[in-house]
């Protein structure tokens, strides 16, 4: 072959052979006596030479290992590679599965206060933030005008009452007839009930509480006017708080397998601040159908709130969890995926290793919980799966799964 193609075709081999030369001459003028030559006798061209000697060895290991390295890159690669193969198996173990959710929070009781008279609004006697017990009043609307009213109905009643009782006593005495009688009564119940209804309106003008909880913001001042159904201030009864989050259909299917199975499932609150909520809840409510444009489903969880540390409107995640018992797991670092499916390299009786895929139900921060592909006791690669290949005859070293399962910080590859 032309040299000057083979240099055009392949530079990289050129410049290693041109570099091979160049550290032979060196070599040969390093070590070459030649004939009729007298060698020189000084220390310092000796010492000069004895470093020009080394200086050509070195050039000489790194051009042959280049040249190693660019006529037989897989035997290189290979060697480089080549680790010890670690082996393990799966273990069937109790397991808690925990599913996160993001939450609202809200009260279980959560109302406006509104004034069902309008009018003035004249005093008021509570504040804002402030615990407030059933039946307190909170709030009243110009009484003065409700007491006048309340006063002429119950004298016009007492008036009517002893006309009556009057006229009855001149019935028994065969003074009157019966009907005069009835007609007094007639008269004597319609001031009677005016009267009732009186009362009725001045106790709207005292807004009470319709029962424990806090009061919110203020929505009137004092002075102002109102009307009747004007919101006044809202109350939140905190001392149960009712969770929401939505929960996908798969979620949802797994949850009442779960339940039928165990009723060991517990449900915690992480708050905003990555803290867990001191109390644990229970599921009390599910919603009856899904919401077909998500493909959720609302969940309901109770939460006690002895504190009062939860407020309406507040945000968080639910953790639900039940423990799988008997569940098979394996590392997540002895798993590889393939076109997003995830596979193990099992190995069998006769040390030959088989690649196999597997279906994973539920994924931890270290393992894998498997739902199908593997049973206990198989034996599946742990470390040195990049180096083998399917049908490939091993040798490893097997690490038993407590220990393996003791020391695992490593995701899947």
């Amino acid at each position: 072959m032309n040299p000057f193609a083979f240099a055009m075709r392949r530079p990289f081999a050129a410049l290693f052979l041109l570099l091979a030369l160049a550290a032979g001459g060196v070599l040969g003028l390093a070590k070459m006596h030649a004939a009729g030559v007298s060698p020189i006798k000084s220390p310092r061209v000796n010492e000069y030479l004895a470093s020009i000697d080394t200086h050509a060895d070195r050039i000489k290991e790194k051009v042959v290992s280049h040249l190693e390295a660019y006529l037989h890159p897989k035997a290189v690669e290979r060697h480089e590679e080549h680790h010890k193969i670690v082996v393990t198996s799966p273990e069937a173990t109790d397991v808690t599965l925990t599913r996160n959710y993001v939450c609202q929070i809200h009260s279980k009781q959560h109302i406006k206060v509104c004034a069902m008279e309008g009018g003035y609004l004249t005093q008021i006697l509570i504040q804002e933030g402030q615990r407030v017990r059933k039946g307190d009043v909170m709030f009243k609307v110009v009484p003065t005008l409700y007491e006048s009213k309340l006063k002429a109905e119950m004298a016009e009643a007492q008036l009517a009452r002893l006309e009556y009782n009057y006229t009855k006593k001149l019935s028994e005495e065969k003074v009157i007839s019966p009907n005069e009688v009835a007609l007094l009564q007639a008269k004597m119940e319609r001031a009677q009930a005016k009267a009732a209804l009186a009362q009725a309106e001045l106790n709207f003008t005292d807004v009470r509480a319709p029962f424990d909880g806090i009061v919110d913001r203020l929505h009137e001042q004092l002075g102002s006017l109102i009307k009747e159904g004007d919101v006044l201030t809202t109350l939140s009864d905190n001392s149960t708080m009712w969770v929401y989050f939505n929960v996908p259909e798969a979620d949802y299917l797994a949850y009442m397998e779960a339940a039928e199975r165990s009723a060991d499932q517990k449900v915690e609150l992480v708050l905003a601040n990555h803290e867990t909520f001191s109390q644990v809840g229970r599921i009390s409510a599910i919603e009856a159908k899904f919401n077909n444009e998500t493909g959720n489903i609302p969940f309901r969880a109770d939460f006690p709130n002895p504190k009062g540390l939860l407020r309406h409107g507040q945000t968080g995640n639910v953790m639900l969890s039940h423990v799988s018992h008997n569940a098979v797991v394996i590392p997540q670092r002895s798993v590889f995926e393939v076109l997003a499916k995830r596979y193990v390299y099992v190995v069998d009786k006769d040390d030959v290793v088989h690649q196999r895929e597997i279906t994973v139900r539920h994924e931890m921060d270290d393992i894998f919980v498997i739902d199908k592909g593997l049973a206990p006791g198989e034996k599946i690669v742990l470390e040195g799966g990049r180096q083998i290949h399917d049908g490939e005859k091993v040798e490893y070293e097997f690490n038993p799964p407590a220990l393996v399962m003791a020391n695992l910080k490593f995701k899947a590859e």
